[in-house]
């Protein structure tokens, strides 16, 4: 469904009214397209205080074929390296560096605090390292104009692992996902040949991909270059067929509930699997007071206890390469609660929980990376038949005052994706435009 608030503001009649009256005044984002691919403008990289990775990041920067310069009237981003900040009196370096240009960002920039781990040895640096957080998720909330912003914490002996995450948020792909804090590795990046096709020659499995989100994962990882297995239940079967057939993928017509998923999926990976994403997902809304057990029941069983079978089995038996990346769907539901939704919350709290045991563990173990993306209110099928007064609501309650599309979460899942994004483990990002429900 059209978000019609969202086009009048964008008149001028809207415009004025909006302004007069104090309400939202969203701006259209801009997402990537083949003719748009990259920010349109330069990339201003600011430092804050002395850094030891200033001339690297610099090099870094420039590799993403923004303009990186160190001043500029009208930046389309900001980097501020914040890395050396290890004191309350080097956050006026932070204020110092950010606050003559912040205003004189473009519409729909991008703001990109880099920071590192807060120590457990020297609780000044991570007094200051942790106020960056507090920082960066209060700009978030008053920048406006559909910018965003975050916080990159990155191993200072791991630079070159920012690459692909540095690429991510400093493009119109990111559109939609803003104050979060994203945590890197060191885990040296593996090879990409070609930016514009970072998934050619690996192999990638999506659940729930008939329609919605699935649908939308499965045509950006097949952009990306990846050959795609598209699965969803066999009710499913013509959405399903039809996703497959538009995007160049198959069509496995499969529940992730049953006994033998784990065994299919690899007798049609014969080759193994280098993408994992796990999508699919019911809801059965009831407070719990009215809720009985059979309402229960599937949403678990769907949502949390098949990913955790499918994804041992497949582990298990060698079917996921070496070096390839389990995405799971979460939500900020699982990360805030919500209204008659114990069950559905439950199960998705329950995906992070496995992501922060899984991750480390994998990538030891066989160098598979493991992240969750947290959807908050995502344009769907199932958000179009809510009732209009909390379908406003969960589209005006967030930095960005809309709601997001299916390609936003899609765009967060290719990149956990790529084999550039080895430092990427054990992180929940949310694509909520920093919602403001458990924010």
């Amino acid at each position: 469904m059209a978000d019609r608030y969202l086009h009048f503001t964008g008149t001028a009649p809207g415009r004025f009214l909006t302004r007069r009256l104090g309400l939202p005044r969203p701006v259209a984002l801009r997402r990537w397209s083949p003719g748009a691919p990259a920010l349109d403008g330069p990339l201003l990289h600011l430092t804050a205080g002395d850094s030891g990775v200033t001339e690297r990041l610099g090099s870094l920067l420039a590799a993403t074929g923004l303009s990186v310069r160190a001043h500029a009237e009208r930046p389309a981003g900001i980097v501020l390296d914040a890395t050396a900040v290890d004191t309350p009196g080097g956050l006026a370096h932070v204020h110092s560096a950010l606050h003559p240009v912040v205003r004189s960002l473009a519409p729909g920039g991008r703001v990109v605090v880099l920071g590192v781990r807060p120590s457990a040895d020297d609780h000044h640096q991570a007094a200051a390292q942790q106020a960056l957080e507090g920082f960066v998720r209060s700009l978030g909330k008053e920048i406006g104009r559909g910018a965003t912003v975050q916080l990159l914490r990155i191993a200072p002996e791991g630079v070159d692992a920012a690459e692909s995450t540095l690429r991510f948020l400093l493009s119109p792909r990111s559109a939609y996902v803003s104050g979060q804090v994203i945590e890197l590795t060191a885990a040296a990046p593996g090879p990409v040949a070609d930016w514009a096709a970072p998934l050619a020659g690996r192999t990638a499995l999506v659940t729930g991909a008939g329609r919605g989100i699935g649908a939308s994962v499965a045509s950006v990882l097949a952009r990306d270059g990846a050959r795609v297995l598209c699965l969803d239940v066999p009710a499913a079967h013509d959405e399903l067929a039809a996703t497959a057939e538009r995007i160049g993928a198959t069509a496995l017509p499969l529940d992730i509930t049953a006994d033998d998923a784990a065994e299919r999926i690899a007798d049609a990976a014969p080759d193994g699997l280098d993408v994992l994403v796990h999508n699919a997902g019911i809801t059965r809304d009831r407070r719990l007071a009215n809720m009985p057990a059979e309402r229960w029941a599937p949403v678990i069983e769907v949502n949390l206890d098949s990913v955790l079978r499918t994804t041992d089995a497949l582990l298990k038996s060698g079917t996921l390469n070496r070096g390839g990346r389990i995405v799971a769907t979460a939500s900020i539901a699982g990360i805030a609660g919500n209204n008659g939704q114990t069950n559905y919350a439950a199960s998705k709290a329950g995906i992070v929980g496995l992501v922060r045991s899984l991750a480390p563990r994998a990538a030891a173990d066989h160098g598979i990376t493991v992240n969750a993306v947290a959807p908050g209110f995502i344009e769907t099928r199932m958000t179009a038949a809510v009732p209009l007064l909390v379908r406003e609501a969960g589209r005006r309650m967030n930095s960005l005052a809309q709601g997001g599309l299916p390609v936003d979460v899609a765009e967060t899942t290719a990149w956990f994706a790529q084999p550039g994004s080895a430092a990427v483990n054990g992180q929940v990002v949310r694509v909520c435009g920093q919602s403001l429900l458990g924010a």
